[in-house]
């Protein structure tokens, strides 16, 4: 059997009753290290799970997926996922490679940034499809996640921005040589995301357009949800880029139309009061 165990978003303790049990049966256990971090680190798995933890980088689980499914047939093999197993689309293709192999598998579930954002009030349901912000570099500066997020806006729905996770990369000069020399990790933040997205608006000012959404529109910063020191900050976009939220990993959120109850409860997260002077419904 192959297990697929969603982590949750926090600490070892954050895994279900019934992901634990699956792990602690497991002959091979695999923690995937690419799409999401916990806050804590895999030494502190395993002394909690009581079980050996195999690194699964992107390279692992992408290129070698048939060495985590090796003898999957005959014994137990968990695969572990921060947050909940398909929260990107990388799993879904391990569970099909699985299933080619007549190897059954178990999928268990648990909390994930895709719903623990209802944590700063915004209704789940209002919002539009998620937008992967990336981070730019010298000679690549992509915009069509702005694109996604205006589209969101104009139908009035939030936007929730997954912010860029860089672990295990490369430089183009270790890559091109074949030299296996990684860079340090590094994690968006909220300050990068928004100076991101201020620069776009910019741009297209500079085009004769005027974007859906401005330094003035309403946002909101969260930092480590799902863990003792989550923090949550609503303000403008300008005041999303100067914010200070601490570690990672973060995410923000541009919102839409807000209910006046959503309203209420950003306010509550509010980085200056000021900021929400204007009615619930105006676009700003």
């Amino acid at each position: 059997m192959l297990y697929l165990v969603g982590l949750g978003l926090g600490d070892a303790k954050d895994i279900t009753v019934k992901g634990l049990e699956a792990v602690r049966r497991c002959r091979r256990v695999y923690l995937e290290a690419y799409t999401s971090v916990l806050t804590v680190g895999k030494e502190a798995l395993e002394e909690f799970y009581g079980r050996e933890l195999i690194l699964a980088d992107r390279e692992t689980v992408e290129q070698e997926a048939d060495s985590i499914l090796k003898e999957a047939d005959a014994f137990d093999v968990a695969f572990l996922v921060v947050g909940d197993p398909f929260g990107a689309t990388t799993h879904s293709d391990l569970v099909l490679r699985a299933v080619k192999l007549g190897i059954p598998y178990t999928v268990i579930h648990n909390a994930s940034i895709m719903n623990a954002v209802g944590c700063c009030g915004l209704q789940l349901y209002n919002f539009g499809e998620t937008v992967s912000i990336v981070f730019w570099t010298d000679t690549w500066k992509p915009e069509s996640f702005f694109d996604k997020i205006e589209k969101n806006r104009q139908n009035g729905m939030h936007t929730l921005c997954l912010l860029d996770i860089k672990v295990k990369e490369q430089s183009l000069e270790n890559l091109m040589k074949g030299r296996k020399i990684y860079e340090p990790p590094r994690y968006m933040s909220v300050n990068q995301a928004a100076e991101q997205l201020l620069a776009i608006i910019q741009n297209r000012r500079l085009q004769g357009e005027e974007p859906e959404i401005t330094e003035n529109t309403v946002c909101v910063g969260l930092a480590r949800v799902g863990a003792p020191d989550q923090k949550i900050a609503s303000g403008t976009l300008h005041q999303m880029s100067t914010v200070e939220l601490g570690s990672p990993l973060h995410s923000l959120i541009v919102t839409g139309t807000m209910h006046p109850l959503e309203l209420e409860m950003l306010k509550l997260f509010s980085v200056d009061s000021s900021s929400f002077e204007n009615n619930a419904f105006q676009r700003t």
